[in-house]
């Protein structure tokens, strides 16, 4: 069994017209969110094995809250350059690398591919947008994660931000 957790970065400072998109911070409601659905995935899901981020400065930033939060070594998260902009071709290439003794593993991404690659892997749930900090479960029956896209997720649950 291979459980993939995808969360969509808290919300964005935008108030910042000299910064690059990749150094874009986290605004108020951002840190808030993060703070809030770390508490409630640690609440309700045992801890990742690995963590896995875009490098733009929100998804570390709201890597690094949840990491922190479920108690996960801040130094293990990997920081992997082929999920900020990435098509879902690759952010899926980036699931099929990983080791298969990872059994739960966590990205952190950006949309519109968050949300596409959810609704590719998912079997029964088609979701228009993932909001910011929104986090995905998807519950794959099967040994090795270069089988995930020819599988699609047999459980998938979620939770938003309200």
């Amino acid at each position: 069994m291979k459980t993939l957790i995808l969360i969509r970065h808290a919300k964005s400072d935008w108030g910042y017209d000299f910064l690059k998109d990749i150094d874009r911070p986290l605004n108020e409601r951002g840190f808030r969110d993060a703070y809030m659905q770390s508490k409630w995935y640690k609440d309700n899901y045992p801890l990742p094995q690995s963590i896995y981020t875009s490098p733009a400065i929100r998804a570390i930033s709201t890597a690094l809250i949840f990491a922190r939060t479920l108690q996960y070594d801040e130094q293990k998260i990997v920081i992997r350059h082929g999920i900020y902009e990435a098509t879902t071709d690759n952010f899926l290439s980036n699931i099929q690398s990983l080791s298969d003794h990872i059994e739960t593993a966590m990205f952190f991404g950006h949309n519109p591919t968050i949300t596409n690659l959810f609704n590719l892997l998912s079997n029964d749930v088609f979701i228009d947008n993932i909001p910011t900090c929104g986090i995905m479960k998807l519950e794959f029956n099967i040994p090795s994660w270069k089988e995930v896209g020819q599988a699609k997720a047999g459980k998938t649950e979620y939770k938003f931000v309200r």
